[in-house]
């Protein structure tokens, strides 16, 4: 029953039934306190209660909003910022309720903590809000402050379990996202093999045709050609017959030639389509100009990584949602848009990844434009020549 529910879910469905279950004890003990019978007095007075199911109340929406895409969202500023805030409501209603059940939602947050914290920042901002609630122990609930120390160590025992067990499901989903990148580069660099191996095979057939049989049926055109000039008669007749044929032959051989190079082509959008599809984290929009093909294996295989670069980087440092990429063939040259929508920067410097693909580029006399500001994301455009002799007539002036 719970097989198509993913682990994410299933941490947020729980940290949701523990928030809801919390609400039956601070209901009852504001409402239905121990009196003796015929007597009733709530437990709080009107203006603290509204402050108790205020802050109790809200932390359940902040839950909910941080635990909304566990995985797939990335965390933004202000979902750090919620995140304090779910910690302070937490204690908050321990402090206005006057009871330890601001700690078991701090158990509940515990679980939100790694997907939105690096390990180090959130194991210290569990210590602290753990530390937090010994002054409630102590100073409302009057705890002896040894045993105030020994509630919120048992608290804090609990908390890091969850904390672990969350910390643990985070780095699983971060290896599965990592295979599928890993897949989808796979499955890409198989197509552009496949189609590399397939272009090879007909230009291999296509030379073959060409040398063999196109050598010897104009070989064969040549001595029937001869041989017509010193026969006569009826002999002459069927020789000038077997000569059209031959020649009818060596133009059937020279257009199948020509069909297999010209469909001895890669197709760029079977090569380069499996990189985009279900990219975690990201929305790849990929345009491509129909049809996109080109022989050079070489560009090909180039125009596959500067891809395969473009959306690691949006994936791993752009902070990225969504990323639109455009591909299209013009005076000669490939070219190759991609803007997407992350944080930008006013400077940056070029990593190892983008070094590489400059190189890339430069090495087939290509050209690589990178523009970047705060707020806009990054935009980059990259153009090579379709084939070798475009790109030296590009860097040869007339």
């Amino acid at each position: 029953m719970l097989g198509p529910i993913s682990h994410t879910r299933l941490l947020r469905y729980a940290g949701m039934f523990t928030w809801a279950m919390v609400g039956v004890p601070l209901v009852y003990s504001q409402y239905f306190p121990a009196y003796a019978p015929g007597e009733y007095e709530p437990m709080l007075g009107p203006r603290r209660a509204v402050w108790l199911f205020v802050c109790y109340f809200g932390f359940g929406a902040c839950y909910w909003w941080l635990t909304r895409g566990l995985g797939g969202v990335r965390a933004r500023w202000y979902d750090r910022a919620l995140l304090l805030l779910l910690t302070l409501l937490a204690l908050l209603v321990s402090y206005f309720n006057g009871s330890g059940l601001g700690s078991i939602l701090l158990m509940v947050a515990a679980g939100a903590i790694p997907w939105l914290l690096r390990p180090g920042p959130g194991i210290v901002l569990l210590l602290i809000s753990q530390l937090a609630v010994l002054p409630i122990y102590h100073g409302i609930l009057h705890m002896p402050l040894f045993e105030a120390v020994m509630q919120s160590l048992l608290y804090g025992g609990f908390s890091m379990f969850i904390y672990i067990t969350s910390l643990v499901a985070w780095q699983q989903a971060r290896a599965r996202d990592e295979q599928r990148r890993l897949n989808a580069e796979l499955r890409a660099t198989r197509a552009l093999l496949a189609e590399s191996a397939r272009v090879h095979e007909r230009i291999q057939i296509s030379r073959e045709l060409h040398d063999l049989l196109g050598h010897h049926l104009t070989a064969l055109s040549l001595n029937l050609e001869v041989a017509s000039h010193i026969t006569e008669g009826q002999a002459q007749e069927h020789i000038r017959q077997s000569q059209g044929l031959a020649k009818l032959l060596l133009s059937d051989v020279r257009e199948a030639v020509s069909q297999l190079r010209s469909s001895g082509l890669i197709d760029l959008a079977a090569a380069l389509s499996p990189l985009t599809r279900h990219v975690p984290g990201l929305d790849v929009q990929l345009d491509i100009e129909s049809p996109l093909t080109m022989d050079d294996p070489e560009r090909a295989h180039v125009l596959l990584r500067c891809t395969q670069e473009i959306i690691t980087n949006a994936v791993r440092h752009a902070d990225a949602r969504n990323l639109w990429m455009r591909l299209w063939i013009q005076d000669g040259m490939i070219h190759l848009r991609a803007h997407d929508d992350g944080d930008g920067a006013d400077e940056f410097t070029l990593g190892n990844g983008l070094r590489g693909m400059s190189e890339r580029v430069r090495q087939l006399d290509g050209t690589l434009h990178i523009e970047t500001a705060r707020g806009q994301g990054f935009r980059l455009h990259l153009s090579i020549p379709v084939t070798a002799a475009a790109g030296a007539a590009k860097a040869t002036p007339t």
